[in-house]
């Protein structure tokens, strides 16, 4: 993908949490899917598949214009759940004089459509923002500096779960040069894993421990004999051992049913975490 740090690997789209960003569910793009009906295009069955443990219980998912649309918002507020995102103004629903329109530099205008709401922001002088929202059903304007409308400020502090948990699986990773494509795929379950089990050691402990140093003594733990007389005293508590094993237990029946895919995935033996 030209617009991707790395242009080839399997796509793994991803639920982060955007307040800690622990990572609340994923799965890999393994093309064609037969569960999704065909009236469904796929950025809908992703959002609804990874949304699917949290429908109905009142929580908002924030999405790119790769995702969001009015059909989509239907869909989640029709099970108790908001979204906010940004729309590519190629989208059929979007009005004719709005894909078009110039506006004066910071100026806003608001659309609604029932319980929708469409802010089209000049946030440059050649580029407005479209973001579509079922959280506000009023947008307020601020009248100080570049007049930010409240729905792209609440945006703006809740889009950056999936690309801050992608850097950070680059900043430190397991992974080594390899040719085998589920050898990858382990690898970056397993830098997933660690990054949950730092948060929840952080969230349990309310100790500050950097990561790199987490994960040296998760490690560490790890390579132990399971006997108290040779367990040295680390940071680390004995349930973060078998958080990530928990975690990782289900990774052979992942290898599994990608293997039954694997003519599917030409791209190459490298593993990213994409979100488009």
């Amino acid at each position: 993908m030209a617009n991707k740090p790395d242009k080839f690997g399997v796509k793994f789209w991803l639920a982060v949490d955007s307040s800690s960003k622990y990572l609340v569910n994923g799965f890999p793009y393994l093309g064609k899917d037969a569960h999704r009906p065909s009236n469904q295009s796929l950025s809908e069955f992703v959002v609804l598949q990874l949304m699917d443990p949290f429908l109905g219980k009142g929580r908002n998912v924030t999405t790119d214009n790769f995702f969001t649309s009015v059909k989509l918002a239907e869909q989640l507020e029709k099970k108790k759940t908001s979204i906010i995102g940004t729309m590519n103004r190629i989208r059929r629903e979007i009005p004719p004089e709005i894909k078009t329109c110039k506006a004066p530099l910071h100026s806003t205008k608001i659309l609604k459509n029932n319980n929708m709401t469409l802010t089209v922001y000049q946030g440059k002088t050649n580029k407005n923002v479209l973001l579509l929202s079922t959280v506000h059903k009023n947008v307020s304007v601020s009248e100080e500096g570049k007049k930010i409308p409240d729905s792209v400020k609440y945006y703006n502090e809740t889009k950056y779960g999936v690309d801050i948990i992608d850097q950070m699986a680059r900043l430190y990773s397991t992974k080594v040069s390899s040719r085998r494509w589920p050898l990858q795929m382990f690898y970056n379950v397993l830098d997933l894993a660690g990054i949950n089990a730092h948060i929840v050691y952080k969230e349990v402990t309310g100790k500050k421990v950097s990561r790199s140093e987490f994960i040296l003594h998760l490690v560490e733990e790890l390579q132990m004999k399971d006997t108290a007389e040779e367990r040295p005293n680390v940071a680390t508590t004995g349930f973060l051992k078998i958080t990530l094993q928990s975690i990782l237990a289900d990774y052979e029946s992942i290898v599994e049913s990608l293997a039954r895919a694997e003519s599917i995935l030409t791209h190459g033996p490298y593993v990213n975490m994409l979100s488009p």
